[in-house]
């Protein structure tokens, strides 16, 4: 913007549009900032603008899995998943999440699932063993309630 604007304002006879906020930025800031329930409210914004957005939409159920929103978790995830259903992250989520109420049969689908396309990164390593050990321990019979997720 010319600094002729800035002294005068808009004088081309238009509306001018105010600046665009940037809805998931602030939610990811908040949520680094470990504010979780103010990262919910930027993010559910980001959606407004970006309704058909599968990551949006996956940090949203990250940051209401953080709150207890279990259910509004789910119901982002599985958003996510018809908008994209390669998204690994999403399949993982929804496995710990079916795995909390019970469900062993949904928890093991998620998790194959998300072991068919594990993410790439440095930490994916500690996601995919945890999946895994999580998977062998189902099938197994044995217990899952000493099994930690990765920080």
């Amino acid at each position: 913007m010319s600094w002729w604007r800035r002294l005068f304002g808009n004088t081309s006879g238009r509306p001018s549009r105010p600046p665009r906020v940037d809805y998931l930025g602030e939610a990811l800031a908040l949520e680094r900032q470990g504010n979780y329930d103010a990262a919910l409210t930027s993010y559910r914004l980001a959606l407004r603008d970006f309704p058909n957005d599968p990551k949006i939409l996956q940090n949203l159920a990250i940051a209401c899995t953080k709150t207890a929103r279990y259910d509004e978790a789910l119901r982002s995830y599985r958003r996510a998943l018809e908008l994209d259903p390669t998204l690994s992250g999403a399949h993982y989520g929804i496995a710990f999440l079916l795995l909390k109420r019970g469900d062993t049969p949904g928890t093991e689908k998620h998790l194959r699932a998300f072991l068919e396309r594990p993410p790439r990164g440095d930490d994916a390593a500690q996601w995919i063993a945890h999946a895994q050990q999580t998977l062998e321990r189902l099938q197994s019979g044995t217990g899952v309630d000493d099994l930690r997720e990765p920080e």
